[in-house]
C-alpha cells in the first residue's frame, strides 16, 4: 500500500455533487492506494501505523486527539511514468482486490477509535482540503520493514 498522507484543518470529498465524507478539526487525509501483493493485514498494520503517528500539533497522533481522518482510495499512486508520456496503472491493484483491502484499512482506523470519512471506491471524486503546516508524508509499507539508514 502507499498512502500521501496530509495534515489539514478540514477537507472533504464530493461525488456528484454530493459530500460523502468530511472532517473538520485537526486531523488527516490519506490518500490510498493498493497493490497487487497487499493484503488485509497490510491494511491494519497502515492503518495502525498511521492513527499512531505523531504528526499532529503538539506532536501528537490521531489516537491521541481523537482527530478524524478522511480516506480516500487513489489508484493513481501506483503510476508508472519511467516510459513514454502515458502512465502505466499495472502496479495498482484492480478494483475487485483493492476495494476490501482499502476497506478493511478504514475499518482498522475505526477500530482505533477514530472517526473516518471516505468517499466513494472507484468514482470520479473533487478532494477539496487545507493543509495544515503543510505537512505531507508519503507512507509506503514497502518500506517499513527496511533498516534505517544510519
Amino acid at each position: 500500500m502507499r498512502i500521501v498522507l496530509q495534515t489539514v484543518s478540514k477537507a472533504s470529498v464530493t461525488v456528484e455533487g454530493s459530500v460523502t465524507g468530511e472532517i473538520t478539526g485537526p486531523g488527516l487525509l490519506a490518500l490510498v492506494g493498493v497493490t497487487h501483493e497487499d493484503t488485509p493485514e497490510t491494511a491494519k498494520k497502515l492503518a495502525e501505523k498511521i492513527a499512531t503517528l505523531r504528526i499532529l500539533p503538539g506532536e501528537k497522533s490521531c489516537v491521541d486527539l481523537s482527530a478524524p481522518v478522511l480516506a480516500v482510495s487513489q489508484f493513481t499512486l501506483y503510476a508508472d511514468v519511467r516510459k513514454g508520456r502515458r502512465p502505466s496503472w499495472s502496479a495498482a491493484a484492480p478494483g475487485d482486490v483493492s476495494e476490501p483491502i482499502f476497506d478493511q484499512f478504514v475499518e482498522a482506523l475505526r477500530g482505533a477509535g477514530l472517526d473516518v470519512g471516505t468517499g466513494v471506491f472507484g468514482a470520479h471524486m473533487q478532494v477539496e482540503l487545507i493543509n495544515d503546516g503543510p505537512v505531507t508524508i508519503i507512507v509506503d509499507s514497502d518500506e517499513l520493514d527496511r533498516p534505517r539508514r544510519q
